[in-house]
């Protein structure tokens, strides 16, 4: 294999998802001085380094879903002797939704040293293009391909007041946004990310209806990614006649007066205190 690099350890690169000048300054120096470049397509790989016009000195190898379960052994083999090896996928992060997680951890559990040269991401890409809210988000990666499983999972999900963010193939898609749709309503918000940084990026925010009808219409291409309000924050179920009597007389009983327990009680569940006057009266 030749003379180690300097710094052994497993590297894991944020790969640009369509457009080779979001790649990182760190991703091309790992790229000229790892022993190992560990890619999810070879060709694809060689493709960008030449579009970055790096020169690769290192071994490629391929490590996809494929063969990873039989390669990470290898590579931990080759990174407890110390040697540098890089992961890097298609686009994005390894791991999420992509080959790495076993690798991550098997070299944990070796003693390996780990760490990341980040870069793009489609999950907050997505995101923040969406114009929905992005201060709690909850990532879905791939729904179910099966219909039944799928509709079990979405049926899970809808009453998560999170930001969903999901993957899905183009060939799928429109079974999904049904689904979806069918799952959290027509007028749920959403947005569908389509190839991402590329020549034909779109950005589509509607509501679920829409985007299903839409896709029904026509196979969209590329790489998608759909982000998809949460829940309206479900509404405190009103308690009936008697329980509100119950609670004001409990207060009561407690000291207070009829009229500041009928407002501590109005107040605890969101109701107007002449409502609960006129029941505390009936």
């Amino acid at each position: 294999m030749g003379d180690m690099s300097d710094n052994g350890g497993l590297v894991l690169l944020g790969a640009p998802l369509g457009n080779p000048a979001d790649a990182s300054t760190r991703l091309r120096e790992v790229l000229a001085v790892a022993d190992v470049v560990a890619a999810e397509d070879t060709r694809r790989l060689t493709r960008l380094a030449r579009d970055l016009d790096v020169t690769i000195p290192g071994r490629i190898v391929s490590y996809f879903e494929g063969n990873e379960e039989r390669r990470t052994p290898e590579l931990v083999d080759v990174l407890a002797a110390g040697y540098q090896v890089a992961l890097v996928t298609d686009g994005g992060m390894p791991s999420v939704s992509d080959p790495g997680y076993r690798l991550v951890r098997a070299a944990l559990d070796a003693g390996v040293p780990v760490t990341a040269a980040p870069g793009p991401s489609a999950v907050t890409t997505a995101l923040a293009l969406s114009g929905l809210p992005c201060d709690r988000f909850c990532f879905e990666g791939f729904l179910p391909r099966t219909p039944g499983a799928r509709r079990a999972r979405l049926r899970a999900l809808a009453t998560e007041e999170r930001t969903l963010v999901l993957f899905e193939a183009p060939h799928r898609v429109a079974a999904a946004l049904a689904d979806l749709a069918a799952a959290f309503g027509d007028d749920r918000p959403a947005a569908l990310c389509r190839e991402l940084t590329k020549t034909y990026e779109e950005v589509l925010r509607r509501p679920l209806g829409y985007l299903a009808r839409w896709a029904a219409e026509g196979q969209p291409r590329g790489e998608i990614t759909l982000v998809v309000a949460g829940a309206p924050a479900a509404a405190a179920e009103r308690p009936d006649d008697d329980t509100l009597r119950a609670a004001v007389a409990a207060r009561e009983a407690a000291g207070l007066t009829r009229r500041d327990a009928i407002t501590e009680v109005a107040t605890e569940y969101d109701l107007r205190r002449r409502d609960v006057y006129t029941i505390v009266h009936a």
